[in-house]
């Protein structure tokens, strides 16, 4: 159990996929670029190549990330967020996807 004052510290935002692509030489990660309505796209690393062979299939979903974790880097490249999703493994897999009306860089609340 964690108190509601910690929870409150996780900003998860609403971010637009622009572009995904396989990271070579690994079997499940992607690296993403996401629109959060912020100067530039941030990148993102996740290990979620599994659920998606075709990575272009993920290009234009609007997600729910965890935005601001501390930057990781994974594979030598900087992980500046993280998607969130429902699942994995033998489970059915999902991820927190919005409707088209929700803007880029809304905050969950």
């Amino acid at each position: 159990m964690i108190l509601l004052e910690d929870f409150k510290k996780l900003e998860i935002r609403i971010g637009e996929i622009k572009t995904a692509e396989r990271i070579p030489e690994t079997d499940k990660l992607l690296r993403l670029e996401v629109d959060f309505g912020e100067e530039k796209p941030r990148q993102i690393i996740s290990g979620i190549a599994l659920y998606f062979p075709e990575p272009n299939a993920l290009v234009g979903k609007k997600c729910a990330f965890a935005a601001n974790l501390e930057p990781r880097i994974i594979k030598g490249l900087e992980s500046q967020g993280m998607i969130l999703a429902v699942g994995g493994g033998e489970e059915l897999f999902s991820l927190l996807e919005v409707g088209r009306g929700v803007q880029v860089g809304a905050r969950v609340k």
